[in-house]
């Protein structure tokens, strides 16, 4: 590693950042996490001994928090966000609030010199056409208030400069602040503990990546900081671009007793549907290490310790 970084993570003991914040800090870096500890999560504890950690508890929404913690950040990771469609419409002022117009301020405080990372999600492609890979210059019509925030939110982010995005496909994987609710990890929750599932609009397609992965790319993106700067970047599988019918073959591969039928009426309320081109990222040296089986695999072990749903965002 060329230099040793203060980066400052608002929503970090969450999913992402709780595999995130190891990863930095095993690659030489100080990090700082803002969070409000919502889900009344200890998912950092594991870091706490560590000297370039620190932690505070607050509200990335609020500015007077924020300015202390960004005058000497060199690199500002806006996890903190409402995440997913059911939740973002159970609560649509904080969706907003939290998604777009927390990044909003962070844009206006930091400096021309200090870095932001991005994630967003590639739900913003919405639907895709038919057999055609969405690539980063396809046309982002999000059809959920989650898919719009974090659209409007990236283009915030790269107009103001000095940023990378990472539109990152359906996360999947072991975490220590984990979720159930993501649709891999609750497609083999459902397998492991109810061995069956109803598939609503079982065709509708999307792409995968594990949690670490995402980490990954993170480090990825900071080691590589000038050549990918300025440009969002989709992150997932490219061999893992599947239906939720063809995901659950791959699970039952795993655990042969689950059975899954298509449901004969109602529909699905998340209308994405498209199949993701990562060549870009690709282009620049990364790839992900941990395939879809492999998360399976991972899964049906860590269902072994979770067994409610209460580890979930809704």
């Amino acid at each position: 590693m060329s230099e040793r970084l203060h980066i400052l993570i608002t929503g970090g003991a969450g999913y992402l950042g709780s595999t995130m914040v190891p990863a930095l800090l095993a690659a030489g870096h100080r990090v700082t996490v803002l969070d409000t500890f919502m889900f009344r999560q200890n998912s950092l504890a594991h870091v706490c001994a560590d000297p370039g950690f620190a932690v505070v508890r607050g509200d990335a929404r609020e500015e007077a928090v924020l300015r202390p913690l960004v005058q000497t950040a060199d690199v500002v990771i806006p996890l903190a966000a409402i995440v997913g469609a059911p939740l973002c419409d159970r609560d649509r002022t904080a969706a907003v609030s939290l998604n777009r117009d927390a990044v909003a301020t962070l844009v206006r405080l930091l400096s021309r010199e200090q870095r932001i990372m991005m994630p967003v999600t590639n739900s913003g492609y919405g639907i895709g056409e038919q057999g055609k890979h969405c690539t980063e210059e396809s046309p982002l019509r999000p059809v959920s208030l989650y898919g719009r925030t974090k659209v409007e939110a990236e283009a915030m982010v790269l107009e103001r400069g000095n940023a990378i995005s990472f539109r990152l496909a359906t996360v999947f994987g072991m975490s220590p602040r984990m979720r159930v609710d993501l649709l891999v990890n609750d497609f083999v929750h459902r397998a492991v503990y109810d061995r069956a599932v109803v598939l609503f609009e079982p065709h509708f397609t999307r792409n995968y990546i594990h949690v670490r992965d995402v980490a990954r790319a993170f480090l990825h993106g900071i080691d590589r900081f000038e050549a990918m700067r300025d440009n969002a970047y989709n992150v997932g599988l490219s061999d893992a671009n599947l239906s939720k019918w063809q995901l659950c073959e791959r699970i039952r591969a795993h655990l042969p007793g689950f059975v899954f039928v298509e449901a004969p009426i109602g529909e699905d309320p998340d209308k994405r549907d498209y199949i993701v081109s990562n060549a870009k990222i690709e282009g620049t040296g990364y790839r992900p290490t941990h395939s879809l089986d492999d998360g399976i695999a991972e899964l049906i072990k860590g269902y072994v310790m979770i067994r409610d749903t209460h580890y979930g965002n809704v």
